[in-house]
């Protein structure tokens, strides 16, 4: 039985333009502009899941992603809100949240060498990128079925993905870069994944399965 699991980078926004630690800006009209024109670009059936962010769940809506029903629901029901797994909720970074990275550094320079260089630390007091990994792994091996999954989720939660599919150290986490609008697709059995990563959305040919 073959898993595949399609992760979507969201749109661009005023906070990805800026390095800034999400602080629940919507994506803007430019990012808007080219979700829906690649609207279509993403293989179709399956269920849809997003991380719980404004920037992820207005991505969704203007790729024309349906959200998963649930179980029982008759195809004629009242639309429902898009399934949020917790575990694909993004890094939470405590006291930084709503900050550039630029700013955090000039106030607090030794905290943000120890996190980008330790990924077991969390000195803004939220998250280890340790345990993001963690549970994204978890959720990608328990969560993950027969069919197709599409994930519109944060660029943190593609390079946890990618970080255990390929069994790199945790290390290796801020190496990936996860530009906005590309699919990273994972397809698999057993917990034995193959990986296609950094496809562009183009409206006029849909991402391929992969091996």
């Amino acid at each position: 039985m073959t898993s595949r699991v399609t992760f979507v980078s969201p749109a661009m926004n005023a906070s990805l333009r800026l390095a800034r630690f999400d602080d629940g800006a919507p994506i803007d009209d430019a990012g808007a502009a080219r979700a829906r024109a690649a609207a279509g670009a993403l293989p179709t059936g399956g269920r849809v899941v997003t991380s719980p962010t404004v920037r992820c769940r207005e991505t969704a809506a203007a790729l024309g992603l349906a959200p998963e029903r649930a179980a029982g629901s008759p195809a004629a029901a009242k639309p429902v809100e898009p399934v949020e797994p917790v575990e694909l909720a993004g890094l939470d970074v405590g006291r930084w949240r709503g900050l550039t990275l630029a700013e955090v550094g000039a106030a607090e320079p030794e905290a943000v060498a120890r996190w980008l260089a330790d990924p077991g630390c969390a000195p803004h007091g939220g998250e280890s990128v340790e345990d993001l990994c963690a549970r994204v792994a978890r959720w990608l091996e328990s969560s993950s079925r027969e069919g197709r999954t599409l994930a519109v989720v944060e660029p943190e939660i593609v390079r946890a993905a990618v970080v255990h599919v390929l069994g790199t150290p945790v290390t290796a986490f801020w190496r990936l870069d996860v530009p906005p609008l590309t699919a990273t697709s994972l397809s698999g059995r057993d917990g034995r994944w193959n990986l296609r990563t950094g496809e562009p959305l183009r409206p006029d040919e849909a991402c391929p399965d992969g091996a």
